[in-house]
């Protein structure tokens, strides 16, 4: 009995008799037995959990679509796309702020890089990255997860089987009403954002830009420029929502050689970029006079709409630091279709659009067809 206990320790331990020196416990061939018949715990538990992952297949969770648990994954995806995507172009987003706002400096794209790096050094290049993450991970958040939200309410109103009919005017009213808040959330954030980039010796950053602009203006000189901003990102906004919505389709349709729902994810995610990039490229276009307007009031204190109008003219208004904003804006949509469209699809929901089909959903042709 003394000399069955270890190996009765041993197998329960999930060793097995052949990992012990046999004469620790009892003779060989007595040992051998017990091996062969009681196996180790640790080979038991492998086979048990590999039969119960054989039997069982893994299920993406599952999130009704228009559910509280469905605008939280949207919400959460727009913080992604719009704060990762406009934090990794900070050194674009510099250059072209100093263009617009001191030209005869910066009269060029390669010209504005040099004349940073040479003055400020490379961190020079990343100068306002905090209340550029923050800003535009807030306004992320309300502009993806609100346009869900304002896209269902109002195809709802205008009925199923009036939806085919009034599409366009349901992406353009969910767009812009999502961005009308959207922007209150950005609005401060932008402000020093600009005031850091384009005055030199202003502030280092966030910490000491965001004191400075309440000192000269007041709180209320943080929101000096939100008409202006509406006045950029609505009509932004509603392009970047809306063309997106009709490219997608007119991609499904014209350009993949089947349905949204035969294609794989990473097709699907592929068109997401592609219809983003497409749509970015008219964003930059039509936003861009009021872009060029909330630069200039932004790093000029005191100074009106009509003032900056007057000093520009309605060409530069329209054309300067155009070229730069449609790459930095097509490509900056394009990610941001994508990177919320891979986080949709990461907790279960389809991607956005629709898929070219004769009748899309009430909802927008936000969900598969089946």
């Amino acid at each position: 009995p003394v000399r069955l206990l270890p190996a009765t320790m041993a197998a329960t331990l999930g060793l097995g008799a052949n990992m012990l020196p046999s004469f620790l416990y009892q003779a060989p061939h007595v040992a051998s037995t017990v091996a062969a018949v009681v196996p180790s715990a640790a080979e038991d538990t492998m086979a048990l959990r590999a039969k119960k992952l054989m039997a069982k297949p893994v299920l993406a969770s599952k999130i009704e679509m228009h559910s509280a648990e469905f605008y939280q994954a949207c919400t959460i995806g727009g913080i992604l796309s719009c704060g990762l995507t406009h934090l990794a172009v900070t050194p674009l987003d510099v250059v072209k702020c100093n263009m617009q706002t001191d030209p005869s400096k910066y009269p060029s794209i390669a010209s504005g890089f040099g004349i940073t790096v040479k003055e400020q050094g490379l961190s020079g290049l990343v100068r306002g990255w905090a209340p550029t993450l923050i800003g535009y991970s807030f306004q992320g958040a309300c502009k993806f997860g609100l346009y869900e939200f304002f896209k269902k309410y109002y195809a709802d109103l205008v009925g199923e089987d009036n939806f085919k009919n009034y599409k366009d005017i349901v992406f353009l009213a969910g767009s812009a009403s999502a961005e009308f808040f959207a922007d209150i959330a950005l609005c401060p954030w932008e402000a020093v954002k600009v005031n850091v980039q384009t005055r030199p010796g202003f502030a280092n950053g966030l910490m000491d830009g965001m004191p400075k602009v309440i000192a000269e203006g007041g709180v209320g000189g943080l929101y000096k420029g939100l008409t202006p901003l509406w006045m950029r990102q609505i009509p932004y906004t509603m392009m970047k929502f809306g063309a997106f919505e009709r490219v997608v389709e007119a991609i499904y349709a014209n350009a993949m050689p089947k349905p949204k729902a035969e294609c794989s994810k990473n097709e699907q995610l592929g068109v997401s970029f592609a219809a983003g990039y497409i749509a970015g490229v008219f964003c930059a276009i039509v936003s861009h006079p009021a872009d060029n307007l909330v630069s200039k009031l932004n790093s000029k204190p005191g100074s009106t709409s009509g003032e900056i109008i007057a000093e520009m003219g309605w060409y530069n208004l329209f054309t300067r630091g155009l070229p730069l904003r449609i790459v930095m804006i097509g490509t900056l949509t394009g990610l941001q279709w994508g990177i919320y469209d891979a986080y949709k699809v990461y907790v279960g929901l389809p991607t956005s659009g629709g898929g070219g089909e004769k009748k899309p959903t009430s909802g927008g042709g936000g969900e598969e067809k089946k």
